[in-house]
């Protein structure tokens, strides 16, 4: 707790006035938004390299983003960091009754239906009208392929979903021939809005499979680059640097040859 009010107090001078940091002192919640969103996908990055002493700075770097949003609100009336600690120990609190208080659940679905009821009663107590939307509350900045599964999820609570993978994958099928329909005619708005249907649609399959979209994705990028780095070093021992003086059909070669390599490992 000491550290913690060190650095509430540093932020503090931090935003002096008079003796603040010009830099710190021009800074307002719009244009903090682009670090706060580096920092977490900093967080991401090396929890999925393994880096824990990384991860600890990184951690820090990120807290530092919710301590500066408080001060601003601070100086202007509307709360300060006690508040927002306050406001989550209560939220935890009024979400985990089984842990809290006496309720009890038979199965880990009960808990997330449970879980899932509080925020919706808690979306319609802030907007103070029944009259809301199950889209409300699902962040428009978020990563598009996040937001496309949570609106699926949000969809799903009231059976509005495919019974199963298959029903979304057959969706898949369809919406892949109305791009090559589109890849015809080529009007370039119009294909866009069906790539994106495509996309969308695979979104729910890969959550009807039980898996995260944005993982699944992030492993992808992942496997590309390692193989594709593999490529390169191949080529470097051969004694060629500019990948560019290489035909497709012989990068494809280096590239199958990476991808048996990695399989057999």
């Amino acid at each position: 707790m000491e550290a913690m009010q060190r650095l509430l107090e540093i932020m503090g001078q931090l935003r002096d006035p008079d003796r603040g940091c010009p830099w710190d002192l021009r800074q307002t919640y719009s244009t903090i938004v682009p670090y706060t969103l580096e920092e977490a996908y900093e967080v991401a990055d090396t929890i999925q390299r393994g880096e824990m002493g990384e991860l600890r700075d990184e951690l820090g770097d990120l807290l530092f983003q919710i301590v500066f949003y408080s001060q601003i609100a601070r100086e202007e009336g509307h709360f300060d960091f006690n508040d927002v600690a306050t406001g989550i120990c209560e939220k935890m609190v009024r979400r985990h009754p089984h842990v809290f208080a006496d309720a009890e659940y038979q199965s880990d679905e009960q808990l997330r239906q449970a879980w899932e009821q509080q925020k919706a009663d808690e979306r319609v107590e802030q907007k103070q009208s029944a009259q809301t939307s199950h889209m409300d509350g699902v962040a428009h900045a978020l990563p598009a392929l996040i937001r496309a599964e949570k609106l699926q999820k949000r969809a799903a609570r009231v059976g509005f979903d495919w019974p199963d993978a298959q029903g979304a994958f057959d969706k898949v099928s369809e919406e892949f021939d109305e791009v090559r329909h589109e890849l015809e005619n080529f009007n370039r708005q119009q294909l866009q809005d069906e790539l994106g249907d495509l996309i969308f649609a695979m979104v729910n399959v890969v959550r009807l499979l039980g898996m995260d979209a944005e993982q699944t994705l992030t492993q992808a990028n992942m496997k590309f680059e390692r193989r594709f780095r593999a490529l390169e070093q191949t080529l470097q021992q051969q004694g060629i640097t500019d990948l560019q003086t290489q035909s497709l059909e012989q990068l494809d070669a280096v590239w199958e040859q990476a991808k048996k390599a990695e399989q057999q490992n």
